[in-house]
């Protein structure tokens, strides 16, 4: 399997499968000096994982990291202060499968003869054969997706250094649409939700507030403590702080489900998507992400062009469509309504629209960077459904399955974050090198 690789400065790998032993995140191009905690990186793993909410599968896995290597275990001299440093070595985090009971397993095994429809499972068959991977779908799972949020909390915390922020939101789910935010308002509005979705997960509150993990534990402590969380998800579960919906609209100014920075489409966005789920079907929609901050003429021309990386998240899972700035919609416009204007105000080029979504020729503009992504509605269904029997090519019936997301959207916009942060720090460490060595 040669397609688990990215990037050419920071680089990730990633390894593992749905109900495999668990996940793995290696990264390289990680620079020497940066604190990490794995509190923070469960920060942003806690807001893709399932059964958090209406909207997501029941599946109840918490998504727990230990980073294995690229910190320094201790201070590298009496009172350096730099333990739980990163030291410029790859960086591997680990998140095992801690939900992974045999009963599910049998699941799988009593229904991998019948590919599901939208799924990977006749394509990876026709693959990898009879050993393919086929419990929980394997790498083809949205488990997956958990190492690229990993790898891209850490790209995250490096750009912030450099004044680069990148968020993510839910522009769309069931056919009802956010209205266009200002990037600022945006930006305050995911930040709290984020706020918000920590304070009110069990685990981050019983796991890391409450110091039973910390970064002062071996690698063998925290595996003993995993295997004791193993068996007290449930538990742990019903500790978490119980708010109402208004309650949290009160005391976050956020909606208590969907990261939609317009409450009010939010909530109806809640709504269809239950509409369509009662009814066995499930939803799709648009995840936007924005990035602001980010110096002009990052990127590369031709086969490196910035929004072609970006396109590379159609790597990610149920992602059908990528576009830049106005994307498709280009169709419709005449030149002189798609080309951004611009003009010089106080030493300072400022644009008059952003139809490029801040990247033209494959180079930043020092715009605002907008990327949207369609996501395709779960396939994964309460309805049954016509398929073969993989290994004698007859025709079955495939029946319902009532264990799932009513829609993804919800879960990959800390996917699509993440990713796009992974690029963005790819290319900026290229372009800093670049102008480094430009002659003055």
């Amino acid at each position: 399997m040669i397609g688990c690789h990215v990037g050419r400065c920071f680089q990730v790998t990633v390894a593992g499968g749905s109900y495999q032993e668990g996940l793995t995140s290696v990264v390289q191009g990680v620079p020497p000096g940066l604190l990490l905690s794995e509190q923070e990186i469960y920060g942003d793993l806690l807001l893709r994982k399932p059964g958090a909410d209406e909207l997501s599968s029941p599946r109840k896995e918490p998504d727990l990291p230990i980073i294995y290597s690229g910190l320094n275990a201790a201070d590298t001299i009496e009172n350096a202060g730099n333990k739980n440093h990163t030291n410029g070595t790859p960086l591997s985090i680990l998140i095992p499968n801690l939900d992974r009971h045999f009963i599910h397993i049998k699941q799988y095994q009593d229904t991998n003869r019948t590919p599901r429809p939208g799924h990977a499972s006749y394509a990876s068959f026709m693959k990898y054969g009879p050993d393919d991977d086929a419990i929980g779908a394997g790498i083809f799972s949205g488990r997956y997706t958990s190492t690229i949020v990993a790898a891209g909390c850490v790209a995250k915390k490096v750009l912030r250094n450099c004044g680069i922020n990148v968020f993510s939101y839910v522009r769309e789910i069931a056919g009802v649409r956010c209205p266009d935010i200002a990037a600022e308002k945006a930006l305050k509005y995911t930040e709290d939700y984020k706020r918000m979705r920590h304070d009110l997960d069990p685990f981050y509150q019983q796991v890391y507030v409450k110091g039973r993990i910390t970064m002062e534990m071996r690698f063998l402590d925290k595996t003993r403590i995993l295997a004791e969380i193993e068996q007290e998800i449930d538990a742990i579960r019903g500790k978490g702080p119980q708010l109402s919906g208004d309650a949290v609209r009160d005391k976050y100014g956020v909606h208590p489900v969907v990261n939609c920075p317009d409450m009010d489409a939010a909530q109806g966005m809640v709504d269809a998507c239950n509409r369509i789920a009662a009814t066995g079907d499930s939803a799709g929609g648009l995840v936007e992400v924005v990035v602001t901050g980010v110096p002009a003429g990052l990127g590369e021309p031709v086969f490196c062009k910035l929004d072609g990386e970006l396109g590379r998240m159609l790597g990610i899972g149920a992602v059908k469509g990528v576009e830049v700035g106005a994307g498709v919609a280009v169709k419709d416009m005449t030149g002189y309504e798609n080309n951004d204007q611009m003009r010089a105000e106080d030493g300072k080029v400022v644009f008059d629209s952003n139809h490029a979504g801040g990247i033209t020729g494959g180079l930043t503009t020092g715009q605002p960077i907008v990327v949207r992504l369609a996501v395709k509605p779960t396939p994964t269904i309460d309805k049954p459904q016509k398929t073969i029997d993989k290994y004698t090519l007859e025709n079955k019936d495939l029946a319902a399955i009532t264990r799932r997301d009513p829609t993804i959207v919800a879960r990959i916009w800390p996917v699509a974050e993440n990713y796009t942060a992974m690029v963005i720090l790819d290319h900026l460490i290229a372009h800093y090198g670049y102008q480094a060595l430009k002659a003055k």
